[in-house]
């Protein structure tokens, strides 16, 4: 079995990768077991996630990987738009349901928002306490709580499919809605980051991303659009929250690759965090950002589906010979700790010098 890397050198050579340094190994990182979302198990109980996020270390300990034993104080990525006033519904299947309080029958009612309060609001609130808990039981670093893009709020907060057709219908409506938005956003971001003494990444995900990244944020709702829309709906906000914080990594889920180059244009942009089997034209993000940006490529075993055989070890050798070494990070999961430790193996091997 392959020695392990200690914390400091995990920690170096990540930020020496985030730097676009030249490094001996691509950095990877294994999860063990399904996604863990904020369910009706966790969300309203600190004990619990606490618990599960100290067993699933436990299950990580003899894996050959850059990750490290942390916490993620799961809130789900409504918490923004719930902030809002959204109604949510917590759930046995995923983060908690979100209500719409815009449709197009009231497009006007975006003027009547106002923004949340970040340390008095009680969905707020409601998460400065976990962290509190959180700190208080545990010398575990933590995770960021999740940042959603002001594009995915926006979506939250005005019905889904009514907002996409509002990027063309309502424009004007759709920027007042993400000014307010990204305001709130970046308040909401720098209150948490006060909060946290121990910071293990600047993201919810299992990846540690040092703070003088800036912050990573989820903006699924961009591989919907257009690149037009999306430099004028994502670009633009985006950019706000990049100089409000020191930076920015933008990780989208779908498919991406019409809204790579666009995204390549936020200002301060540090990284591109994809699922990348969901991107049928791998050309496009490697002609648009490998090299030139950090890249994030993520594969765990459910992004396959569930009927595909694939060897996630010879999927990450594809990654490495497609995109190059330069600033890549792979992510993937597997079922089993006992699969995790074979694969970690497997993938030092492979993503070596």
């Amino acid at each position: 079995m392959s020695e392990k890397l200690d914390i400091e050198t995990k920690k170096k050579l990540i930020a020496a990768n985030w730097r676009l340094e030249d490094i001996d190994e691509v950095p990877f990182v294994i999860e063990v077991g399904p996604f863990h979302p904020a369910t009706t198990d966790f969300f309203n109980d600190d004990v619990a996630e606490l618990h599960w996020n100290e067993d699933f270390h436990r299950k990580r300990e003899a894996i050959y990987d850059y990750g490290f034993p942390n916490i993620k104080p799961n809130e789900g990525i409504g918490i923004v738009a719930a902030a809002f006033g959204c109604a949510y519904k917590v759930n046995n299947e995923a983060d908690p349901w979100i209500t719409a309080l815009i449709q197009e029958e009231n497009v006007e009612d975006v003027h009547k928002l106002t923004i949340p309060d970040p340390v008095n609001n009680p969905v707020f609130q409601k998460a400065w306490k976990r962290l509190e808990y959180l700190q208080s039981h545990s010398s575990l670093p933590l995770r960021a709580i999740n940042v959603p893009s002001p594009l995915v709020t926006a979506s939250l907060i005005w019905d889904y499919t009514s907002f996409i057709e509002a990027t063309l219908a309502y424009p004007d409506e759709v920027h007042v809605l993400l000014e307010k938005v990204t305001e709130a956003t970046i308040l909401y971001i720098k209150e948490q980051f006060k909060r946290i003494k121990n910071l293990y990444s600047v993201g919810h995900e299992v990846w540690h991303i040092p703070r003088e990244v800036g912050v990573r944020v989820s903006d699924d709702t961009a591989a919907l659009l257009s690149p037009a829309l999306y430099r004028e709906f994502g670009v633009k906000y985006n950019g706000m929250i990049s100089k409000a914080v020191g930076g920015i990594v933008v990780h989208s889920c779908g498919n991406v690759q019409n809204v790579v180059g666009a995204m390549m244009e936020i200002p301060g942009l540090r990284g591109l965090d994809f699922t990348i089997p969901q991107v049928p034209n791998w050309e496009r993000i490697r002609d648009a950002a490998a090299g030139k940006t950090v890249l994030c490529l993520r594969q765990n075993y459910w992004d396959h589906g569930s009927d595909t055989k694939v060897d996630l070890a010879e999927y990450a050798k594809k990654i490495l010979d497609f995109f190059g070494r330069k600033g890549l990070f792979i992510q993937t999961s597997t079922p089993t700790a006992e699969e995790a430790v074979a694969l970690g193996e497997q993938l030092h091997r492979l993503l070596s010098k």
